[in-house]
């Protein structure tokens, strides 16, 4: 038994080596900080080079050193050779990584990941040879090129310095990482030329406090964002922006916020046009960290994956994209249109940890294209669904045509795509014609013709044509035009478009069409700022960085974007730094926990973004901000903050969470009054918000009610638990009638929202082309209800009417058939009939006594009630 052990054991250990190999294969001399979409070709950020002269070209926020490429302007500089060579050198390191496919991991899979890192690794290696020495920190190419910088640096190049300064404060080509030395270095560059890199890097690392070379300091933390901001430094611009907008180290002004954010706008808006017809476009990298792991707390906890506030998730969410692909290519194979019509669409426009894939796209555009147009021609019967998809892939093709995306630009072809389109209702071929007249992209330019254009589209609700109809209305001046163009901006805002961002952002600072509103125009041209990701942040580089597994680099990239505003980075850099992130530890010998850095142990700097990103409307950093003044975690203890970070999290029952710990607290007494009848509201209010909560909750009060039964029986001071006082209200009739008709108002009224048209405008248009369900128009309820109530009230009182008729009726007849019998005719009183005897048949229609047993046999006479087989009643 034991030699199977061995052998087992012996398995594990060869699968968990290879598994490591495998990993560090991902390591060896990457740089580390290699980024393809933002990175020259020496491995630079190109916005954060150095400038000799201070200056920038248009679009960068500085100069970027490329070797030779730039040898007129280095070789001005002593040791210029010497930087030339260096680079040569570090060429040699450079090797960019790419995005890992993730993919969901199964049961099995992740039993066994589980257990490979479980088993302890045992390498096995030859001994050293003995004339091998211990390996430096630098070795190699990377030794021979920091020589050759630090004898350049010497000599005051200002690219030998800032080359320094970045490769030691990112660790860029596996160099390690030095901030005092990054720091040094910076500081001389701002001082030899007053570099504006280096004083927003200065800015930046007295802001945090990061790496421990200098301590926090807001006030020279804003001064160095200032002099780079004034400098034309777009990221010290977002920077100082967003502190004179939250009241970081200054008091809050919108004056002054509005206007560098507004510097920022104008280079975003003016990169934006800078790009092919229709501007740029690039793939969204912000995301929090935490939401693929369903919150800060954890899928079920926290207030973004559950509660009422909570994001909802489409069953697709849940999956990979790669899986969601393989599926459409099965699909796609066995000539579904729809699934190769989406596959192009993922291909054009890509996502986070997927890239454009061009080539793919237009193939796939392409068959759809040609099941509904066959040598120039329509098909006949083509299946039903396929004339739309058919368009909008012709709206694809067309537009890569005219930008020249996978393909050559050519107008012509464009417009042939276009029109194609544009006769099945595509709205992006519409618009995109408009497009072609309006500035004479291979046709003459006719405004007029691109107006009706941009008018179809716009009818369809597509942004793009309402910004630019927007902005033709707003050429024109005059009132009702500007009241045109900002009723079309606003309608392209819904759909987050840039431009229309940008404009709403000019009307409401100037005031035109609109009254001045800084407040507003500060929340415009924020947004217009945070969207152009590759433009001025480092998205990218954090998220490869993090799907690389280097957390530190990832770190110091979110760190710039969160100083910049970004409130999703500000949480992720709260949330790798966060030394709370499981209460439910696992033992020591059982999982083998890799040991944080330095870097990523500082309770301070996470609480200082946890704040940052509640104040942004996180509920959940609200959340944490209260568990680190409650335990004291990168501050001292003060349960008051604690308390006031709860209850704000708790408003409009928002986080479970925070009531959960509200009612904790009113348990134990902690900074509030201990109550256990409060206690035990709060946590039923916590699982009324997230009925996820309900195991927690039910032992919380399993555990409150016998602590509760123990204070009633010792007669303890505290409040126990106590039923509810139930209020009964009587009613008058008048009363009762009036809830009984609101009753059935609202419920009419909740039945029309939630089977409203525009529930579903988007299946109905799917298909019949129109807004409403197939079939003819959408159902018409009353929206009173009043009229219904009235009808069924005006039937009960018909009956009773009807009943009370028919009574009176019967005693009429009753006293008719007494007052003949009085005259002459008494009949002799009838006597039960003996046992046995034949019962009399029951009277027919029309004979005497039919009335009184219609009625169930019940007379009223002048000497009392009369009932069949009965005595009477006096």
């Amino acid at each position: 038994m034991m030699r199977y052990f061995l052998w087992l054991f012996l398995l594990l250990q060869a699968l968990a080596f290879s598994y490591a190999e495998a990993q560090a294969d991902q390591h060896v001399l990457t740089g580390d900080s290699a980024k393809p979409k933002q990175v020259d070709d020496d491995g630079f950020r190109p916005d954060m080079a150095s400038a000799p002269s201070g200056g920038q070209q248009p679009g960068m926020d500085s100069w970027t050193y490329k070797g030779a490429k730039n040898q007129e302007t280095t070789d001005k500089q002593p040791g210029a050779e010497l930087v030339h060579s260096a680079m040569t050198e570090l060429r040699k390191l450079y090797q960019p990584l790419h995005h890992k496919a993730k993919r969901h991991q199964g049961v099995v899979s992740l039993i066994l990941n589980f257990a490979l890192k479980a088993v302890p690794t045992l390498r096995l290696t030859a001994p050293p040879a003995e004339t091998s020495q211990p390996t430096p920190g630098l070795s190699g190419p990377l030794l021979h090129a920091s020589k050759l910088l630090n004898e350049a640096a010497r000599q005051n190049n200002s690219d030998a310095l800032y080359i320094l300064a970045e490769v030691n404060f990112y660790g860029n080509f596996s160099h390690p990482r030095n901030f005092k030395e990054a720091f040094d270095n910076y500081h001389k560059l701002a001082l030899l030329n007053g570099n504006n890199s280096a004083l927003y890097m200065m800015g930046l690392m007295y802001s945090t406090g990061i790496g421990g070379a200098v301590e926090a300091d807001q006030a020279r933390a804003l001064l160095y964002y200032t002099f780079a901001a004034n400098r034309g430094h777009t990221r010290a611009q977002m920077s100082l922006a967003y502190r004179h907008h939250a009241g970081i180290g200054t008091p809050k002004n919108c004056d002054v916020a509005v206007k560098y954010y507004k510097q920022v706008a104008d280079k975003v808006i003016a990169w934006y046009r800078s790009g092919p017809p229709g501007g740029m476009r690039w793939v969204d990298e912000a995301h929090r960290i935490a939401d693929e792991l369903g919150g800060v707390y954890g899928e079920g906890a926290s207030a973004y994956s559950a509660g009422r506030e909570s994001v909802q998730k489409s069953p697709d969410s849940y999956a990979s994209i790669e899986d969601i692909i393989e599926y459409l290519n099965l699909m796609s194979e066995k000539g579904d249109f729809k699934a190769s019509f989406n596959l192009g669409r993922i291909y054009y426009e890509g996502q986070r940890g997927h890239e454009i894939n061009l080539a793919e796209a237009k193939r796939y555009f392409y068959e759809v294209a040609q099941q509904y147009w066959v040598k120039g021609q329509q098909v006949q019967n083509p299946k039903p669904g396929l004339d739309k998809y058919a368009a909008k892939a012709a709206g694809y093709i067309g537009r890569m045509y005219m930008r020249g995306e996978g393909v050559d630009q050519n107008f012509i072809r464009a417009k042939y795509w276009f029109e194609r389109g544009s006769y099945l209702k595509d709205s992006q071929s519409q618009y995109s014609l408009g497009l072609l007249y309006l500035n004479g992209y291979g046709v003459p330019v006719d405004v007029p013709k691109a107006t009706e254009y941009f008018k179809a589209a716009a009818m369809q609700d597509y942004p793009y044509a309402e910004v630019a109809l927007g902005a033709l209305h707003l050429d024109q001046g005059g009132t009702d035009d500007l009241a045109a163009a900002n009723h079309y901006f606003e309608l392209a805002a819904r759909w987050a478009s840039i431009e229309s961002y940008y404009y709403l952002g000019e009307l409401n600072l100037l005031g035109v069409g609109r009254e001045k509103s800084c407040s507003a125009a500060l929340g415009y041209f924020k947004s217009v700022s945070e969207r152009a990701e590759p433009f001025v942040s480092s998205w990218a580089e954090a998220n490869l960085a993090y799907d690389d597994g280097d957390e530190e680099l990832a770190l110091l990239e979110y760190l710039g974007a969160a100083e910049q505003g970004y409130e999703k980075a500000q949480n992720n850099v709260a949330f790798m730094l966060d030394p709370e992130q499981s209460l439910l530890e696992i033992p020591q010998w059982l999982y083998r926990r890799a040991v944080k850095s330095p870097l990523l142990r500082n309770p301070r700097l996470a609480l200082t973004y946890w704040t940052r990103s509640a104040r942004q409307g996180n509920i959940d950093s609200l959340v944490k901000m209260g568990d680190y003044y409650l335990h004291g975690i990168g501050a001292e203890p003060d349960v008051d903050k604690a308390l006031q970070c709860y209850q704000g999290a708790s408003e409009y029952q928002q986080s479970a969470q925070a009531m959960y710990n509200l009612g904790w607290m009113h348990e134990h007494g902690v900074g509030l009054q201990q109550d256990y009848h409060l206690a035990k509201r709060h946590y039923d209010a916590a699982y009324e918000i997230n009925e996820e909560a309900y195991l927690p909750v039910s032992l919380s009060l399993l555990k409150l009610r016998a602590k509760s039964a123990w204070n009633t029986f010792t007669n303890g001071a505290i409040n126990s638990i106590r039923d509810e006082p139930v209020e009964k209200k009587h009613w008058s009739l008048r009363e009762w009638i009036n809830n009984f008709l609101q009753e059935e108002n609202a419920a009419g009224q909740l039945y029309d929202d939630y089977y409203s048209d525009e529930y579903y405008d988007e299946a109905a248009a799917g298909q019949n082309g129109a807004g409403q369900m197939p079939g003819g128009d959408g159902p018409d309820f009353d929206e009173d209800g009043v009229l219904d109530s009235l009808i069924i009230m005006g039937l009960v009182v018909s009956l009773a009417f009807l009943l009370f008729y028919r009574a009176q009726r019967q005693q009429r007849q009753e006293e008719a058939r007494r007052r003949e019998q009085e005259g002459g005719n008494i009949q002799p009183q009838q006597q039960p009939p003996p046992a046995g005897a034949a019962q009399a048949p029951f009277p027919q229609l029309g004979q005497p006594g039919f009335g009184g047993w219609g009625a169930g046999g019940w007379s009223l006479t002048r000497e009392g009630l009369v009932v069949p087989g009965l005595k009477e009643y006096h």
